[in-house]
């Protein structure tokens, strides 16, 4: 069953319906579901679908002329076209007097071992794009090679796409469409656990309990999710371990370049390299103070929740995990999810204050959304904000977000309007987001404030 992506499909049928040439470049890292969606669009489509792979250009010529002659025939024996070139200019010529797909996915790999494809494209497109109906296709997961070598400015393709789709995971509210078993909260932590990515998401089973999931599915040396972070790193940098090197670094606290640098023991420029490569590739994020542009104050956090769950618990537990004493680590990590899940909620509620922006709901139509630390210099110290927004009209709103067993009191209330005077706006709204629930002495307070908005999970949800 397909699940999602309802804006990429409209707007991919949408080109279609033109019925005249087009060329949508759809990319994403591996796993987020890029194959799934063109599937998904060509189904009642004439398609001619070709899947690049690692290996040399006659190979992938010979997989590609089989790709197109069973379009046209029925035949298993298929003949070899004698050049890419002879190839593509038969398929711009079958699509003279009727809309046809030809996919090519996986198309990095067809470039490295082809390097004239991308100027062999070019060519064909500048000439037969305004006499032809076909809509083509380049799909690829190496996410460097698609933004540099395909819509870069230095590409042979460059400016000839008519569309690009970068293809992410998925957010909360979306993920929970594959599950209808899991209970709200238990699916707020599946989403901590494994994100918002497709293959991640399939691997999770709601007719079982969470702590089995998380044994079984987590924990379990021979289980996918377990493989994958080191699995991903391999498919996609030269040098994994100092990547995850980078990577524990940061999920141990080392959040600054210069921190990380000397975790890892490398030049700081060479750190910022590696850190820009696991930035595009979603597992890291780089993240200054709201409305703050300065670089001192630059931090670096893990982006992807898998990686954020293994790194954050899997080294420390690999010794029992090995020797089959899941249950064990299971215990170890089960008392500190509570406080893990603080920095998901922080994002699901971050998500759903653009759900209600883009509803006209929200107290403030504000333009971003972030994180601010800094100093508060009344009490002299460090203090932060878990959400801010702001909008045009130079009002803003401050947001603290709780994922507590315990309901939230009033104090928590004083201290967000306190934190909210550190800034100055004409006009302040203050939202307190909950997992439980809110005290009377809160409710009550927040009456008397009257711009504030107490929201729990379940409401969330609804």
């Amino acid at each position: 069953m397909f699940i999602g992506r309802e804006k990429e499909l409209k707007n991919l049928n949408s080109l279609y319906d033109t019925d005249k040439f087009q060329f949508p470049v759809i990319y994403g890292r591996r796993r987020v579901g890029k194959t799934a969606l063109i599937n998904e669009f060509v189904k009642d489509k004439d398609t001619i679908y070709f899947t690049g792979i690692e290996t040399n250009a006659k190979q992938n010529l010979e997989n590609f002329s089989r790709s197109i002659f069973s379009y046209t025939t029925e035949s298993t024996i298929a003949p070899v076209f004698s050049s890419f070139q002879e190839a593509l200019e038969y398929v711009f010529t079958l699509a003279e007097t009727k809309r046809l797909v030809l996919v090519i996915d996986e198309y990095p790999y067809i470039a490295k071992s082809y390097k004239a494809i991308a100027s062999m494209l070019q060519v064909l497109i500048d000439k037969k794009k305004d006499t032809s109906k076909l809509f083509l296709i380049l799909c690829g997961s190496s996410m460097s090679f698609m933004e540099e070598q395909v819509l870069g400015y230095k590409s042979p393709l460059y400016g000839r796409r008519t569309s690009q789709f970068k293809i992410l995971p998925f957010e909360f509210f979306e993920s929970r469409k594959y599950f209808s078993k899991f209970s709200d909260l238990d699916m707020a932590t599946v989403y901590g656990l494994v994100g918002g990515t497709p293959q991640y998401l399939l691997q999770m089973d709601d007719n079982i309990s969470l702590e089995y999931n998380i044994k079984n599915k987590l924990l379990n040396s021979t289980s996918y999710l377990f493989e994958e972070p080191n699995n991903l790193l391999q498919q996609e940098v030269r040098e994994p371990a100092i990547y995850n090197a980078i990577i524990s670094a940061v999920a141990t606290g080392s959040t600054k370049l210069s921190e990380i640098s000397s975790k890892v023991g490398e030049e700081t420029s060479a750190c910022s390299a590696y850190l820009k490569n696991l930035i595009s590739l979603g597992i890291i994020k780089k993240e200054t103070p709201f409305a703050e542009k300065t670089s001192k104050k630059t931090i670096y956090v893990i982006a992807d929740n898998l990686f954020r769950f293994w790194y954050r618990f899997v080294p420390s537990n690999i010794s029992i995990i090995q020797k089959d004493m899941t249950d064990l680590a299971y215990k170890n990590i089960s008392e500190q999810l509570s406080s893990y899940m603080g920095a998901v909620f922080e994002e699901i509620c971050k998500q759903y204050l653009w759900e209600l922006n883009k509803q006209g709901k929200a107290a403030i139509t504000f333009t971003d959304l972030g994180r601010w630390w800094g100093n508060d210099p009344k009490n002299r110290c460090e203090t932060e904000v878990d959400i801010m927004g702001t909008d045009a009209a130079g009002s803003a709103l401050f947001c603290e977000c709780k994922w507590t067993n315990e309901k939230v009191d009033a104090g928590v209330l004083d201290t967000l309007a306190e934190r909210s005077k550190l800034f100055r706006y004409a006009n302040v709204c203050l939202y307190l987001f909950a997992k439980t629930g809110f005290t009377k002495g809160c409710i009550d307070k927040a009456n008397e404030l009257g711009n504030v908005n107490l929201v729990t999970f379940s409401e969330m949800m609804k």
